[in-house]
């Protein structure tokens, strides 16, 4: 008992200590256009924002080198794919998705370290923020959810930014991302609390598509087709979200920012350590996960 008061009382104590540091650096927040405080003013709102590598506007020769170097990688992780796939004796009826770290690419990597964009994910976190790295991700079909296809929030952080970027079109049948806006879901509305108890019953793992709809609508959920090079900014921990269930596979990148101290910094290390295997600068086949 005495062990667990304990536990209550240092975790008010580094709430405090979060809010004081929001605080202390509010004055000193990178200055942002009038188009990028839009960005950010939808993600408070909203929690997320969808855009194109066009519309956002960084560097053209970045964006159109992030492109074609994730092409690149995407036709090799292909590869690996058929080659494991002939060795399954038969269809899984749940198969993982295929992720590699590609943080070490140095044309990935510079798009999601471009001084605007960090500006702006600095603004919305509030404090000195750390990039983490990038993972270049395969989805495939499947017929019912579990893993990711369950609504769920991440949990690296107070504040997430993950930054998804469509390698193909997507359409329905890929599995968009998926989520609800924060706007329906603030703290003072009831619709909170009760997915709050869902998330708790199942473990925090997530909550399957008829739970959900029964707290809201479904005509509420926000479902991001687009066209290759769509953007998608989006706060994970504090909107609801998933990949929807799919007949096609989706291919695309996952950028990850949080505080530069996050709360559970142990969720962060995927993005650069051996969690999963590597792709490299100037090598044909990925390095192995350990």
């Amino acid at each position: 008992m005495l062990i667990k008061i304990k536990h209550i009382i240092s975790g008010i104590i580094c709430e405090i200590k979060y809010r004081f540091a929001l605080v202390q650096h509010r004055s000193k927040l990178p200055l942002l256009s009038e188009s990028d405080r839009f960005v950010v003013e939808t993600l408070k709102r909203e929690g997320a924002y969808v855009t194109t590598l066009t519309d956002l506007g960084l560097p053209l020769p970045t964006a159109t080198g992030l492109l074609r170097t994730a092409k690149r990688q995407l036709a090799q992780m292909e590869k690996v794919d058929h080659h494991l796939a002939e060795k399954l004796p038969e269809k899984l009826p749940e198969k993982l998705p295929q992720i590699y770290t590609v943080t070490d690419i140095p044309e990935i990597a510079n798009w999601g370290k471009e001084p605007r964009l960090l500006n702006l994910i600095e603004n919305y976190i509030g404090l000195p923020i750390a990039f983490h790295g990038v993972h270049l991700r395969k989805d495939f079909p499947s017929e019912h959810q579990f893993n990711t296809l369950l609504w769920h929030k991440d949990a690296e952080d107070r504040r997430i930014i993950k930054v998804f970027v469509y390698l193909e079109d997507v359409l329905e049948k890929h599995g968009p991302f998926e989520y609800i806006p924060k706007s329906l879901t603030s703290i003072f509305s009831w619709e909170f609390y009760r997915i709050y108890l869902q998330l708790w019953l199942s473990g925090h793992l997530g909550i399957n598509d008829q739970k959900l709809e029964k707290i809201i609508p479904k005509s509420a959920w926000k479902s991001c087709q687009g066209k290759v090079g769509t953007v998608i900014i989006a706060d994970t921990k504090s909107v609801l979200h998933h990949g929807t269930l799919r007949t096609e596979a989706r291919a695309s990148l996952f950028f990850c920012y949080t505080a530069k101290s996050p709360k559970r910094p142990e969720l962060c290390t995927q993005y650069w350590d051996h969690t999963f295997p590597h792709f490299t600068p100037h090598t044909l086949h990925p390095t192995p996960s350990l």
